[in-house]
């Protein structure tokens, strides 16, 4: 498994009731007996430390690939069960906010309520107007499990785990929402038959062809942050190249939009790429330790993002306050920084597990459909109870999506992907 070949000096210290040891360039890192770890896919198997020369009896300096793996941190190696249900968190505010909280459902005579929601449940409302930053709580809890999973993995685990991972769900969710919406006219516009397919892509977002439903246009960005990451996994992960990454990855999406560089613009992803790099330096705390470059990554994330905050409530959400939505962000920051230092490691709960397993076939379906339930049955209930129901009914259905369409199928795609793969190597050494 690829670890570490950049970091503070070597010291012991007591952080959340345990000594750490963080690795250091300068100087030789104990030999360590290699096992396999626990919980990641792909990590690597056992292997003792090599020799770089010398006689037998004397006592061996050791290699490179050694000094990698000892860097390894002990919380790098089991499932954190906080993030699952951070992420849930995150799906089940977005959804909130869609259903009670956006500058359209607070239109007179909206599609979704026939009045203003302010004036149906006016506190829900204002809680619900700054739900839309869960959003931004997917980018950078994204940047942290990716960074995560795919340690240690060559590009074609990578690429076969995001793709198993993206698109079964989402397969079902444009089939199912499409059906929705021929069957129950009157919300929203049915698309026509070729952006239908394309959707079916995920690359609708770069084709300058509409969405089926409007929430996947974070799948956009998180495809360009996976095209960009690959060129890292491609050379294998390691402490120093990510932190390059990041850096260069923060340059670029300040300096081109400034020199409008409209290709460049489009790939770094200005609008999205700090918050997924926050998520990179996090988890680089949670594996190496902290140190002060990390802490300076995350604040400029931080900075970077109350600004694009404030862009996004000009120009798009509109009904929540600057100040509200900064604290909240940072509230956030705060306890993903908890998570990567490790303060949440004593949560276990079974149960998160399955959270975190609903909250992406629950964040692609909930808004197009659950709105278009909204319309029919609005004056059938009190409309706290309605939401309230609306979000319980999709997460029951998120859970039979999990089981019954997106695990079973995403089975399939990997043996079919591990094949192809396979027979794709042989080919070339035969060719």
């Amino acid at each position: 498994m690829q670890g570490a070949d950049s970091g503070p000096p070597l010291r012991g210290r007591v952080l959340g009731g345990m000594q750490k040891v963080i690795p250091s360039p300068r100087q030789p890192l104990p030999a360590a007996k290699a096992e396999p770890l626990p919980g990641l896919a792909g990590s690597a198997g056992s292997a003792g430390p090599t020799g770089t020369g010398g006689t037998g009896g004397a006592t061996r300096k050791p290699t490179r690939p050694t000094a990698k793996h000892a860097a390894i941190r002990g919380r790098g190696d089991h499932r954190l069960y906080a993030v699952d249900g951070l992420r849930l968190l995150a799906a089940l505010v977005v959804a909130l906010h869609h259903y009670a909280g956006t500058w359209r459902v607070n239109q007179p005579d909206n599609l979704i309520w026939g009045q203003p929601v302010s004036d149906i449940m006016p506190n829900w409302f204002r809680i619900s107007a700054y739900g839309w930053i869960g959003v931004e709580i997917f980018f950078v809890v994204s940047g942290f499990v990716i960074c995560m999973s795919c340690w240690g993995r060559t590009p074609r685990q990578f690429f076969t785990s995001r793709v198993i991972r993206l698109y079964p769900a989402y397969w079902f969710s444009i089939i199912f929402t499409t059906a929705v919406v021929v069957a129950l006219p009157g919300v929203w516009e049915r698309k026509q038959g070729r952006e239908i397919l394309l959707n079916f892509t995920m690359l609708q977002g770069g084709s300058g062809v509409s969405n089926v439903d409007l929430v996947y246009w974070t799948l956009w960005s998180e495809l360009r942050f996976y095209l960009l990451f690959m060129a890292v996994v491609v050379t294998g992960l390691t402490y120093r190249k990510v932190v390059v990454f990041c850096c260069l990855w923060g340059a670029a999406a300040m300096i081109a939009p400034a020199a409008g560089f409209h290709v460049l613009t489009l790939i770094v992803n200005p609008e999205g790429a700090w918050y997924f790099i926050a998520g990179l330096a996090l988890y680089l705390m949670h594996r190496f330790g902290q140190d002060l470059l990390l802490w300076g990554i995350v604040a400029m994330a931080w900075l970077m993002g109350q600004l694009e905050l404030g862009h996004r409530i000009d120009t798009v959400e509109k009904v929540s306050s600057w100040r509200g939505s900064v604290l909240i962000f940072t509230v956030f920051l705060l306890v993903m920084v908890a998570i990567a230092l490790g303060y949440t490691d004593r949560i276990r709960w079974k149960w998160l597990v399955t959270a975190g397993a609903l909250t992406y076939p629950f964040y692609l379906m909930h808004y197009l459909v659950g709105t278009t339930i909204i319309n029919r049955l609005r004056d059938t209930m009190d409309a706290r109870l309605l939401v309230v129901s609306v979000i319980a009914g999709f997460l029951v259905l998120s859970w039979l999506v999990h089981k019954f369409v997106e695990a079973p199928l995403a089975r399939l795609m990997k043996r079919g992907l591990d094949t192809s793969f396979a027979r794709l190597r042989n080919a070339s050494s035969m060719s």
